[in-house]
């Protein structure tokens, strides 16, 4: 038997390991390349985290804001038709019925409409003024655009029966529909605007 030998060394040189059918592939990663890649991996996450925190804070910032406008709006509409519908001078019932009727949807006016007569009825004997000053105005509720509001008043009435005047606080029910054009749909209230019968 004979054996090979290396030529530069002199010193016999052993047989090489019989081939396996497939390649081996040995990577070598160093510590510092895996904690680099593991402190970009916690950064992007951290990155995305914060950007959709940050997306949905303003988000809900955004409808915060659109919902106060709205509340602001509606408030503003019924003081604005509270104080209009308090000041009454009976020798100017038709500026009062138009003011009663002004922001107001088709269907409410068409009623106030019908009971202008009787209101005139009422104005006009008792030698009805009154002036009125807004207080506050809330809205209660808010639904798909409906919106519920009362608006408060000082008003400051004078009549024949009562010359020297007097103060009181009155508060209206507004529905106010921002569908159809932020327009008044229904009143509740004004009755206490007005002198009894």
């Amino acid at each position: 038997m004979t054996t090979a030998t290396d030529e530069k060394s002199g010193t016999a040189a052993e047989p090489a390991p019989p081939r396996t059918g497939g390649t081996s592939l040995t990577i070598s990663i160093g510590v510092p390349a895996v904690l680099r890649g593991l402190v970009i991996a916690v950064l992007l996450t951290a990155t995305v985290v914060f950007a959709c925190l940050y997306l949905s804070a303003r988000s809900t910032l955004a409808d915060r804001d659109h919902a106060a406008a709205g509340d602001k709006h509606a408030e503003d509409i019924a003081t604005t038709y509270a104080v209009g519908a308090s000041t009454i001078d009976f020798h100017d019932v038709k500026g009062w019925l138009a003011r009663l009727k002004a922001g107001t949807s088709p269907q409410l006016s068409t009623k106030f409409d019908a009971t202008a007569p009787q209101l005139e009825q009422i104005l006009l004997p008792l030698q009805w003024t009154s002036k009125a000053a807004p207080l506050s105005a809330t809205v209660t509720s808010e639904s798909g655009g409906i919106y519920k509001v009362n608006a408060y008043l000082n008003v400051t009435s004078t009549s024949a029966q009562n010359p020297d005047g007097a103060q009181t606080t009155v508060t209206y029910s507004l529905t106010i529909d921002r569908n159809a054009g932020w327009a008044i749909t229904d009143v509740g209230g004004l009755q206490n605007a007005l002198p009894a019968k």
